[in-house]
């Protein structure tokens, strides 16, 4: 059966055991404890005032859409159809359009090992047979060209930002993987949900190289609404009919009240204090973390930190599990993210404010440097 080829997340054990203790420190789980911009909270209660209840058309608010393709413009130099926009229930509902739309019955998906376990979960549900590639940071963690050429895929799923490393493709190295997928018949999906929680270094967009690229994004990370469950799809043009029917059998539409606040969730000046917040504590958690792991690569965005925990464990589960029970420290073991040496690495989450994470390092100091 399908479900039996389902992995479920570790991490999940993790959140709830770790609320069985009231001083638990939180390094586990990708949901930003900001609040979204006073915007989108002032419009979510003007969308409740005026009973906005009912089903919106299934690709979604076309104003909400006709604002998502304005960005692309204005961040990445981009023309976007708002009607190649799908909004959808979170990122979630996004990867099925998208899969649905590339994929068939045992087709193959190239994932890159580690990443996110969603992918692959997604893949088995539909039938399709996850390819996976090591990667590593002797190439800042990045699958290239030469990875795919053995590989036979009908597409290839990308992430930049990613989680769980934090890296960020290289422009000219995504280019050169978009044009490869292009001239090959495989088609390209690139998740960029943690887009605009970037430090270092700007990502850039699919998009940027191919009209034909599925995007992926949304609202959960930089926006700061993870509850609300509202991602996008932007698909090629000539897929619009068939991702319009998808959307209509598998959600309706998305949450309508999540839509009417995320109408005002482009606000530049809050969303740069976002940005500025989670860079201090990139900073802070990764000052701190090299002190007690090494650290392969310093995160150029999202909020995740790959930590080697080889000098103290090789059982990456056993280990996350050791630091909630002895000093409250909640973590996600490594092995949520594949098999390439995942046993080696737990990840960290700079989601909570310096002094909750400081504790947290205060009690790993204690508990591993003797």
């Amino acid at each position: 059966m399908r479900c039996s080829k389902l992995s479920s997340f570790i991490v999940m054990d993790i959140v709830r055991d770790a609320l069985k203790y009231d001083d638990c420190i939180h390094f586990e789980i990708g949901q930003p404890d900001l609040p979204p911009s006073p915007k989108v909270k002032k419009a979510l209660h003007v969308a409740i005032d005026n009973d906005r209840f009912s089903y919106t058309e299934s690709l979604g608010l076309y104003e909400l859409r006709e604002k998502i393709a304005k960005s692309y413009k204005i961040n990445y130099g981009v023309i976007v159809d708002p009607k190649q926009i799908f909004l959808t229930p979170g990122t979630s509902g996004a990867f099925l359009i998208a899969y649905f739309l590339t994929l068939n019955h045992s087709s193959k998906l190239g994932l890159s090992d580690p990443s996110y376990p969603c992918y692959k979960n997604f893949a088995h549900v539909l039938d399709i047979q996850p390819a996976f590639m090591n990667i590593g940071n002797d190439d800042n963690y990045e699958l290239h060209v030469e990875d795919l050429k053995s590989q036979n895929l009908d597409a290839l799923q990308i992430s930049s930002p990613s989680n769980p490393i934090g890296n960020i493709y290289n422009r000219d190295n995504l280019k050169s993987l978009v044009e490869y997928c292009d001239k090959n018949n495989i088609a390209f999906i690139s998740d960029e949900l943690y887009h605009g929680l970037t430090y270092d270094k700007e990502a850039s967009s699919a998009l940027e190289f191919s009209k034909n690229a599925y995007v992926i994004n949304g609202f959960s990370k930089f926006y700061c609404v993870p509850g609300n469950r509202l991602g996008w799809v932007i698909v090629p043009k000539h897929k619009l009919k068939e991702a319009e029917m998808i959307a209509q059998n598998f959600f309706i539409s998305a949450p309508t009240l999540s839509q009417y606040g995320a109408l005002e969730a482009f606000d530049d000046e809050y969303q740069e204090t976002v940005k500025q917040e989670f860079k201090k504590r990139r900073d802070f958690l990764y000052e701190e973390l090299s002190q007690i792991f090494m650290i392969p690569l310093k995160p150029e965005g999202a909020f995740y930190i790959w930590a080697d925990v080889s000098k103290y464990s090789d059982d990456s589960f056993e280990f996350a599990r050791e630091l909630l029970e002895n000093i409250h420290v909640a973590s996600t073991p490594g092995v949520d993210f594949g098999k390439n040496e995942t046993n080696k690495y737990i990840r960290f989450a700079y989601t909570r404010n310096i002094e909750h994470m400081g504790e947290g390092i205060k009690r790993l100091r204690e508990y591993l440097i003797r």
